[in-house]
């Protein structure tokens, strides 16, 4: 404890990049909310990852002993850390981010198919809303099968890298890959331009936020920048992929489409293109779940308000404390039980025979390539410090750290009972599955890559693993506007 606060430490090549910018924005954003912390100061050591929260305040006189013993008082001082959940961080990247023109624009778009190249796919049909925004399948399928699930868009907004293996850094950046994916949508952004153009109300919904579009006529009816690897099954190569596939990206029609325009035309393409994902973004960052009953309960801690108490059953609060009281909160921390951050959670691959899925070390290299990065030329803000943090990935040698070899994001917990199957490969049918694999292991992969020493099985007795089991159910909060859940009118 240092200074009223506890502060934990740890490697920054571990962790990686933010978690000091993180822990700051938190305590600044919620300072104004009931008992939690305002800014805190950093430790003396500025390579140390630090992480801040208050130890000393919050919980209602009497609240121990109106819960007859169920937590000690320090067990109910760190639950006060999961709750409330801000809003969601401003996204400097995107002006219009938190524009509700732009969401409304965006929500269209969502829910268009015509995006698509056969004109049959849209977001929607991988992100569904009665299905807890993912589509119920281990691994997603548009055009194709993809070779991951698809993650929930539940409080999307609060990430810092996107997709499982982190390989964009924003999240309008982020929606644009599906858009362009041979086995996603497989469309491409010179048919999104003459898609807008086309459509009187489209048209006029992007020209009131971003000006006018650029003049059509002279476009051919299709073209992007295509790839080598196009063809690979995550989208791009990994580092250690030896050959490039088979068919080259040369004589593909949306090639050769895109050869046809100047440096002017494409500069205009890409930046309409950059605006669609950032109105897709501003859609996206209204789904938020901020109040469920485990809410409603650390209501309870700070107000002894006996009937927000009773917002968790027995059950739920016993899942509550083994939830504290295990590895679990040291990678799903926070109020968005997530740390943002990408470990090996060593899930069951789906396929046992197929190629390994190396995760974040593929990601890396993909996203300091991307022409859409926070820091790049069509951001809102390419010039601030945390625009820039895809830039700190590689090392020395142009490739990422060792140790991020199978690491998958850590996905948050709210909402996390309506999404399933579970795992960046979709390989854990429900809850139970993933709290049997956390408690046993029993069907993990042989480990090949880095490990955190706190993985080990967690050995939790069925009763117990019913019991977090209902703590994760506590989590759902799907009360948003139904205006949000289907394509606007």
């Amino acid at each position: 404890m240092k200074g009223g606060v506890w502060v934990r430490r740890g490697c920054a090549a571990g962790w990686g990049l933010g978690r000091v910018t993180l822990a700051i924005a938190v305590a600044t954003a919620t300072a104004s909310l009931g008992g939690l912390p305002g800014p805190a100061p950093l430790a003396d050591d500025e390579d140390d990852v630090v992480e801040v929260v208050e130890a000393s305040r919050g919980l209602a006189p009497g609240v121990l002993e109106q819960l007859a013993g169920a937590f000690d008082e320090e067990e109910l001082r760190r639950a006060l850390r999961f709750s409330p959940l801000p809003p969601p961080p401003p996204d400097p990247t995107n002006a219009v981010g938190d524009d509700p023109r732009a969401a409304r624009l965006g929500q269209r778009l969502f829910f268009d198919t015509a995006l698509s190249g056969n004109g049959e796919v849209s977001c929607a049909t991988c992100h569904q809303a009665e299905l807890g925004f993912g589509d119920g399948r281990p691994l997603s399928r548009g055009l194709d099968d993809v070779a991951r699930h698809a993650p929930t868009l539940w409080n999307v907004a609060y990430q810092r890298w996107f997709f499982w293996d982190g390989r964009r850094d924003t999240l309008w950046s982020q929606a644009l890959v599906p858009i362009e994916h041979p086995k996603e949508m497989g469309g491409d952004r010179v048919a999104t331009v003459h898609h807008l153009a086309g459509d009187p109300r489209l048209a006029a919904a992007y020209e009131e936020l971003f000006g006018a579009l650029p003049d059509t006529r002279a476009l051919p009816a299709h073209g992007r920048p295509v790839p080598d690897d196009d063809d690979h099954p995550h989208g791009f190569l990994r580092p250690d992929d030896a050959e490039v596939p088979e068919h080259g990206h040369d004589d593909h029609p949306h090639q050769l489409g895109w050869d046809q325009l100047d440096a002017e035309q494409r500069l205009a393409v890409d930046q309409v293109f950059a605006n669609v994902g950032k109105a897709l973004a501003a859609y996206q960052r209204r789904l938020v779940s901020r109040r469920a009953p485990f809410d409603v309960f650390v209501e309870g801690l700070r107000t002894g308000d006996a009937a927000r108490l009773a917002a968790l059953d027995a059950p739920a609060q016993r899942g509550l404390r083994i939830f504290l009281n295990s590895h679990c909160h040291l990678c799903h921390s926070g109020p968005a039980f997530s740390d943002f951050e990408f470990h090996d959670a060593r899930f069951p691959p789906l396929d046992p025979t197929a190629p390994d899925d190396l995760g974040r070390w593929g990601g890396v290299p993909d996203l300091v390539g991307n022409p859409f990065r926070g820091d790049g030329p069509f951001s809102d803000a390419p010039g601030l410090p945390e625009s820039a943090k895809a830039g700190y990935l590689l090392d020395g040698a142009g490739l990422p750290d060792h140790d991020s070899r199978y690491q998958f994001k850590t996905p948050g917990l709210r909402n996390v009972a309506t999404s399933p199957p579970y795992g960046h490969q979709g390989s854990l049918p429900d809850l139970a599955a993933v709290i049997t694999h956390y408690s046993t292991l029993s069907d993990a992969p042989p480990l090949k890559g880095h490990v955190e020493r706190f993985f080990v099985p967690a050995g939790l007795v069925p009763e117990e693993r019913a019991d977090l089991r209902a703590f994760l159910e506590s989590l759902t909060d799907t009360d948003i506007d139904a205006e949000w859940l289907a394509p606007p009118r």
